[in-house]
């Protein structure tokens, strides 16, 4: 009977045990190339996206410093959409400027060939 209480007790310590977080070290890997990413394509602090994402990773890296790997997890899964949003966003303009050049040169090409007979 008085080993009821210890195999409980053992049993609560080993389902804590299972509640821990492992370190997301691939989610901060994944995160950090995302942020990279954005960059290359011009992604700056202009971008509101981009910011956002930079300030989850930084909270990201502080939650793995006090082992909140839950927490750190998280945010750098948010970091990683938001820095993937600022690519996409910056990526789109560019399209956009292209597209409006683009039609620029036609309409210019159009009058060009209204005048000659």
């Amino acid at each position: 009977m008085k080993t009821q209480p210890l195999i409980l007790a053992m049993a609560v310590l080993a389902l804590a045990g299972c509640a821990n977080d492992p370190v997301p070290d691939e989610q901060m890997r994944l995160s950090e190339q995302a942020l990279e990413q954005a960059k290359a394509v011009g992604a700056t602090d202009q971008v509101e996206a981009f910011k956002l994402a930079e300030d989850k990773l930084g909270r990201a890296r502080t939650n793995m410093l006090t082992q909140d790997f839950r927490d750190a997890r998280m945010r750098a899964e948010q970091a990683e959409l938001d820095a993937r949003l600022a690519e996409a966003q910056v990526l789109n303009q560019k399209s956009d400027e292209q597209l409006q050049l683009l039609q620029s040169r036609i309409k210019r090409l159009r009058k060009q060939l209204e005048v000659q007979p």
